[in-house]
Order: structure tokens, then C-alpha cells, then sequence
């Protein structure tokens, strides 16, 4: 009896001593109301910056957020940008919609914004398809690499694209987040793309200010590198070929990739890849093991030389490609890139375009160099038409274009796309400056070699003044343009003051302000009686965006000219636009009259009449219709 009555006193203080489960459920609850309520708070408040991919360029139009960058960069003082492609927020039935994404190559870096080949890509299409609503969005950006592309294709892909472009894989190592980048998180892929998706989160960009700021508490204040992005980002800066860096990379690019190729066959959008050139002969590697050890780039450099000089022209591409894989500064991707590109299109059927064997096609001897390369990687302007038309044909030729009727034959497209390119001079001498500046640099010279700037670039007039003042930012591209746009206008220089315009709205088509400064200009020139010079400046707005003013006065200079036929066309567009214009209902009457069309002639007068009685010279001009005919 006593032990069955000690049993029952020890399971009551048993029942005692035990937790309930509500108190376990309201502990582990406790943090995560904290965080909520913390992530909230943090929002409400408006704490730090807004990652979002877009953001609104004008009402009913998207641009990529510039601030997106600071997603993949802490340690740079400077970020890098798109070249700012703007395209409507809501995907019209009209539009044709492609995004190209990729590193500075894609960029079209020296020759951004208006160089790259997907500006080659917009013009042919808009030249090919001209009712079509032409949208291509290149996402391209400097010292990014697969984690920021693969981090984009979900927002991407929201966006209805017809096309993806791709061309990226030289900044795998030093890009951002790449195994050997100033900016990096370790090898871990996994945990990188998931730090990715949890900075979006204002708690988790609180907590990393916070590891920053009692870093710099602690350690000090680092001294910020100087130099270009290129040789600030090139933390670990010799990386031994097939060394676990080297392969950490690869693996990095190549499981990046698939996750992009099976996001593309979920949203059933064709995805097409290029694969990488580089400049083979004209880059020595630049930095190399003793010649005497294995893996030596210099060694096999110069035996690519003599190969090269004996004519061994294949033997000599292949050396030059071993030594640019034995370079153990990692500027340019292994050829292992380029297998694994097209080891995809095997594997899951994803198109590919060679660049890498079109640039070599077209070099001498078939050895890529300076021919088509400006530096170690980024083509010249005529490499990156060279890309753009690649691109265009493989589209073509997959039946991924417009289903419209082409506006012009095939075979002339290409040549048309160049004669009409927008290419100002500006944009050139910004692109030798910015090449000039690269070279003086590491790791093309050593820091005690460096020249000083006013050796390499000199400022010979207004252009290479405006140009470097951009390159030190201390001026905007467009400020840049339009200050020289302004002087050629005070020179009465009119054909150059069209050509800076006309880029100024081609990159940013959105800016009223250039549309209605230019046809200032051309209202100013009409009361002056220049006419050529009037027709000049209507005729280029007119290509870039045709409105009711532009057609307007292109038909009433045609008419004053006797260019009939012309003059109507443009008047019966102007009426489109506005047809409560009294002065293109007169004009497009008489220009129906001078051409015998009478009965069109009498029923545009009447228009005319029915709003304005005595409308000046319209009464006489029906007493000659009406009694004539």
C-alpha cells in the first residue's frame, strides 16, 4: 500500500515539474514575432535601399533600377549600371520584346550605351519591322558574372520576352560573388543564391550594415582602391589552372547556367547562349608561372609565336588558347566555358550561337587578336555588329523573329542596319579614352609605369574635354551630348548638332524635352527661310518618333518644293495625328488639287469650311475648285 501511494505522489510531482507545451510553442514563437515585427518596423520606416529589379522611367514605362547592383557590391564606392534600355510596363499585342544579358561585353563597353550589339539588334528589327513596337532590353553590366544573371531571370521572365540573349562567362572569377572577387561570399553556390533571395529582406540588410559598420569600428576605415573596376574587383588575383579556385569557378558558371536553362524551359522562353571570344594573339597572359615550371602561359605563348610565325596557323590558335587558360590572372574564360556552352545545347536542346568561330573566321589566319578586340575581351565597334548580326541570323533562322512581312529583303538589312547606326563621334572618343585609361592600368602596366592621364589623353578640343569630363564623372553622358549638341548649333553646324540629338533621344526616347527642343530648332529655321536646313532637323526627329508636328512641316516643305506625291503623304500623317490642324486641312486640299485628285481636294476644303468660314485663302480656293471641276 505505502508503495503504490510513494508511485502515485512521485507521477503527481511528475506532472508537476513538466512544461506545457504551450510554453515550448510561446518560446520559439517569441524570436520569430521579434523578427517580424523588426522586418515591419524596418519597412514602414523606410529603412536602407530599394533592391527591387524596376522601377517606373516615366508613367507606363519600366527602366532597371540602378540601385539593383548593390545587391552583389558592398566593397566598391562606385557601382556599375545597365545602359538604361526603357520598355513599356505592360507588354503590348504589338511588341516585340528581347532582354540581353551579360557582363561588359554585353554592355558593349568601350562603346556604351549606343556600341553594343544589341543596339545593332533594336535598329535591324525597327529598320525590319517598322509597325512593330521594337523593345530590346539589355541588362548588361560591368564586373557582374553568372550569380547576378541567374539572380535576374525570374524578374526577366515576368516580363513576357519573345527572346533571351547570352553572352557571359569571362568575369566568373572576379565578377561579383565570383570565388576570387573582392566581392566574394565563399564557394558555396547554394548559400550564395540563397543570400540572394534573403536580402530582399530589410532585417537581413540591417544585419549586414551592422557586420560593416562594426568591421570599420573595428578595423578601421579600409583605404579604398583606385583604378578601374576591372583591377579593383581582382581580389585573388593569380588563380592556378585546374587549382580548386579554378574549378570552384567553373562549377559556379555551369550550375548557374542550368538553373537559367530550366527557368527558361519552365516559362517555355527561347533562350539562346554565345559563346566567348577573346584576343588570342594580341594579349600576352598576364601573369605566368617561371617558364621553367608546369603550366607555364609564357612559355606556351611563345611557342604559339613561333607557330604562328612558321604559318602553323591551327597549331598556333591552339597554343594561344593553352596559354590563355595557364594565365593565371583570370580575365578572360577558360575554354572550358565555351565546352560547357555548347555541351547545353546537347544536353537540353538550348541554342547557341559560336561568336568564338565567327570571330575567328573573320580574323587573319583564323586567330583572333586585335582585328576585332579592342583589349583582352571587348570586341571593337565592328565586332559588335559582327555579334549583333550572329544573334539576329540564329534568330532568323529559328523562326523566333516578327511573323510581320520584313520591310526590306534580308540581304540588305545588314548593310542598311550600319549606314543608319547612331554612332556619334563623342561616343568613339569616349570609347579610345576608356581604353586608354584600362591600359594604364593594372594589370596591363605595373603601378610605378602608370603615366600620368594628360600623357595619354590629350584634350585637343571641345570633344575630348566633354568625353574625359564624363569618364571622371563629372559630367552625365547626356549632359555630355547635349552641351556639344549646343555648340554645333551655335556654328550653325546642323548636320552634327542632328547626329548628338539624335542619340540623345535614341538612348533615352522618353525625354520629351530633346523632341520638343529639336523641333524649336526647326520652327526657329523655318521663320529664317533655311529651309534645307528645317527639312534636315524635322526629317531626323521624324525617323526617331513621327508626330503630328514633324509630319507637318515635312509635308509643307515638300509642298513649298513642289514635291507633290511627298508632300501629301506626310499631310494625310499629320491629320492622324491632329486632325483638327486647319493649316494641314488647307495645304493637303491644295496639295489634292495640284495633284488632279479634286474630289478629295473639294472634301478636305469642306472640313476645313465646316470649322473655320473664313479661314484665310480657303474661300477663293473653293470658288477655283468648286467652279473649275
Amino acid at each position: 500500500m505505502a508503495e503504490s501511494k510513494n508511485k502515485i505522489n512521485a507521477e503527481i510531482k511528475n506532472q508537476k515539474n513538466k512544461v506545457p507545451f504551450y510554453f515550448y510553442l510561446i518560446l520559439i514563437s517569441i524570436p520569430i514575432i521579434f523578427f517580424i515585427l523588426l522586418e515591419v518596423g524596418l519597412r514602414i520606416f523606410n529603412y536602407g535601399e530599394d533592391l527591387s529589379m524596376w522601377v517606373q522611367a516615366t508613367p507606363g514605362k519600366k527602366i532597371i533600377n540602378a540601385n539593383v547592383a548593390k545587391r552583389y557590391f558592398s566593397n566598391v564606392k562606385n557601382f556599375p549600371t545597365t545602359i538604361e534600355d526603357i520598355f513599356d510596363s505592360t507588354k503590348s499585342d504589338n511588341s516585340f520584346r528581347v532582354f540581353v544579358l551579360g557582363e561588359s561585353s554585353a554592355a558593349g563597353y568601350p562603346f556604351m550605351p549606343l556600341g553594343s550589339f544589341s543596339r545593332y539588334l533594336r535598329k535591324r528589327l525597327e529598320i525590319t519591322y517598322p509597325q512593330k513596337n521594337i523593345e530590346v532590353i539589355n541588362l548588361g553590366m560591368t564586373a557582374i558574372n553568372s550569380y547576378t544573371i541567374r539572380d535576374f531571370m525570374p524578374e526577366v521572365l515576368k516580363q513576357k520576352p519573345d527572346v533571351i540573349l547570352i553572352y557571359t562567362g569571362h568575369n566568373e572569377y572576379y565578377g561579383a560573388l565570383g570565388v576570387g572577387s573582392l566581392e566574394s561570399l565563399g564557394n558555396s553556390r547554394w548559400l550564395i543564391n540563397l543570400y540572394l533571395k534573403l536580402i530582399h529582406f530589410k532585417t537581413v540588410e540591417l544585419i549586414k550594415d551592422f557586420l560593416q559598420w562594426s568591421g570599420r569600428f573595428v578595423f578601421g576605415e579600409e583605404k579604398q582602391k583606385t583604378g578601374t573596376l576591372m583591377s579593383r574587383m581582382a581580389k585573388e588575383q593569380s588563380i592556378d589552372f585546374n587549382s580548386e579556385t579554378f574549378l570552384a569557378g567553373i562549377e559556379q558558371f555551369d550550375g548557374n547556367m542550368r538553373d537559367i536553362i530550366e527557368m527558361c524551359k519552365d516559362e517555355n522562353v527561347p533562350l539562346i547562349f554565345g559563346t566567348l571570344a577573346s584576343n588570342l594573339k594580341d594579349q600576352k597572359p598576364f601573369v605566368t608561372k617561371n617558364e621553367n615550371e608546369i603550366f607555364s602561359a609564357s612559355k606556351v605563348y611563345k611557342q604559339a609565336e613561333l607557330e604562328n610565325q612558321k604559318s602553323n596557323f591551327k597549331k598556333a590558335d591552339s597554343l594561344y588558347r593553352i596559354a590563355k587558360d595557364y594565365d593565371l590572372l583570370r580575365f578572360r574564360a577558360p575554354e572550358k566555358i565555351n565546352r560547357l556552352i555548347k555541351q547545353y545545347k546537347k544536353e537540353y536542346g538550348v541554342e547557341v550561337v559560336d561568336i568564338d568561330s565567327i570571330f575567328s573566321s573573320l580574323s587573319p589566319n583564323g586567330i583572333i587578336g586585335n582585328n576585332l578586340m579592342t583589349d583582352h575581351l571587348h570586341p571593337t565597334l565592328e565586332g559588335f555588329q559582327i555579334i549583333g548580326k550572329a544573334f539576329y541570323d540564329k534568330m532568323d533562322y529559328l523562326k523566333l523573329l516578327p511573323k510581320d512581312k520584313p520591310a526590306i529583303e534580308s540581304s540588305l538589312q545588314d548593310e542598311r542596319t550600319k549606314k543608319e547606326f547612331i554612332f556619334p563621334e563623342l561616343d568613339s572618343v569616349m570609347a579610345v579614352q576608356r581604353i586608354a585609361l584600362l591600359k594604364n592600368d593594372w594589370p596591363y602596366v605595373k603601378p610605378e609605369e602608370k603615366k600620368l592621364e594628360s600623357e595619354i589623353i590629350p584634350l585637343r578640343n571641345l570633344v575630348d574635354s566633354l568625353s574625359y569630363e564624363f569618364l571622371k564623372n563629372r559630367i552625365t553622358w547626356l549632359d555630355a551630348h547635349f552641351k556639344l549638341a549646343e555648340n554645333y548649333l551655335l556654328k550653325k553646324d546642323f548636320d552634327n548638332f542632328i547626329i548628338n540629338m539624335s542619340a540623345l533621344i535614341y538612348q533615352y526616347p522618353v525625354i520629351v524635352e530633346y523632341y520638343n527642343y529639336m523641333d524649336n530648332v526647326g520652327l526657329v529655321l523655318l521663320k529664317q527661310k533655311d529651309y534645307v536646313n528645317a527639312k534636315k532637323i524635322f526629317w531626323a526627329r521624324y525617323k526617331l518618333r513621327p508626330d503630328a508636328i514633324t509630319t507637318k512641316w515635312l509635308g509643307n516643305i515638300a509642298l513649298a518644293n513642289n514635291e507633290i506625291q511627298t508632300s501629301i503623304k506626310f499631310l494625310e500623317e499629320s491629320m492622324k495625328y491632329n486632325p483638327e490642324d486647319l493649316q494641314v486641312l488647307y495645304n493637303l486640299s491644295g496639295a489634292y488639287a495640284l495633284n488632279k485628285e479634286f474630289e478629295k481636294a473639294k472634301l478636305t476644303l469642306k472640313k476645313l469650311l465646316q470649322r473655320e468660314p473664313n479661314y484665310p485663302g480657303a474661300n477663293e480656293l473653293a470658288q477655283q475648285l468648286f467652279i473649275s471641276n
